[in-house]
């Protein structure tokens, strides 16, 4: 591992590559090369401080033995706007309270919409958690306030009201249903997405009629939004539209709706998929086929038809 100077010599430095041996040594920092870090931070560029913060999550998307955690909350001190957000974006795993506090005061008054916005985003982890009773209570509460006092809020931007709403979908307070009608009525068309979104998070099958309306939308987002909220609600009635879904012009919404026939499941859905892969084989589309391979494994799991041992 080289040590904090040659790390920062590297961040520092825009001709060179940032490499793995220098991620990794900003893995389980220790305080004294935290300290330097801090000290210096200052002194590497602001698109390298950028860089670095992606790096560090995606590393520890896929090592989970990796733990940046106190370089990553460093970073939402930055300066830099995108900088800020792509550190909340870092800290997906970190389910602590202090956390919660910070992204709670960033989404109230960061002078950036884009962090607010994705302050709000991460807060609906920490509402599902108070769901499931793994969140102090007072605390779930009060993160409930402040994300429904956003959304009520109108000089807030579309896009920070709309993660407002997807955020509430985690959680079954009363008036958030009312709170995710409301923006599905909206002229808004980023708000009635967003509220697509989060009926599919409440888990509550009267949002159905309209998932299932929306799956055939014009707008391409909104059809992905309601193929994952059909996929999370695990309706069956939405199978024979994704039929038509896994061959969207939209790539994005193609690969959703694989999903969500994984999650779905069930005879029908597994014909579908297999058909599917017969398809992504002959194009040789290998990332096609490995979202199907995924979807069918899960799909395995679960369904109607399912057979038991005694």
């Amino acid at each position: 591992m080289p040590n904090i100077e040659k790390t920062l010599n590297v961040l520092r430095d825009e001709d060179q590559s940032l490499t793995a041996e220098s991620i990794y040594s900003l893995t389980d920092i220790s305080t004294a090369d935290f300290n330097t870090l801090k000290a210096n931070w200052n002194s590497i560029p602001t698109d390298r401080r950028l860089l670095l913060v992606q790096r560090l999550s995606e590393a520890s998307e896929t090592n989970f033995d990796m733990n940046f955690t106190t370089v990553a909350r460093y970073a939402l001190n930055d300066g830099d706007d995108e900088v800020r957000r792509a550190a909340i974006e870092a800290l997906w795993y970190d389910e602590s309270p202090l956390l919660l506090r910070v992204l709670s005061d960033m989404a109230k008054s960061d002078p950036a919409d884009e962090v607010r916005a994705e302050a709000l985003s991460a807060i609906g982890r920490f509402l599902l958690l108070g769901e499931l009773g793994k969140l102090d209570a007072t605390l779930a509460r009060k993160t409930q306030d402040i994300a429904m006092a956003i959304y009520n809020d109108d000089d807030q931007p579309i896009e920070v009201r709309r993660r407002a709403v997807e955020a509430l979908g985690n959680c079954t307070r009363e008036g958030v249903s009312e709170l995710i009608q409301e923006s599905y009525e909206s002229d808004e068309p980023h708000l009635r997405v967003s509220a697509v979104f989060a009926m599919g998070r409440t888990c509550d099958e009267d949002w159905s009629p309209i998932v299932l309306n929306e799956l055939l939308s014009d707008d391409p987002e909104m059809r992905y939004e309601a193929a994952r909220a059909a996929g999370e609600l695990t309706l069956d009635d939405a199978v024979p539209d994704m039929a038509q879904l896994i061959r969207d012009e939209d790539r994005e919404v193609m690969e959703m709706a694989i999903w969500a026939l994984g999650e779905i499941g069930g005879s029908e859905a597994r014909h579908l998929l297999e058909n599917a892969i017969e398809e992504a084989q002959i194009l040789n589309d290998e990332g096609l086929i490995e979202a199907i391979q995924e979807a069918l494994e899960s799909a395995s799991l679960v369904g109607e038809d399912m057979i038991f041992d005694d």
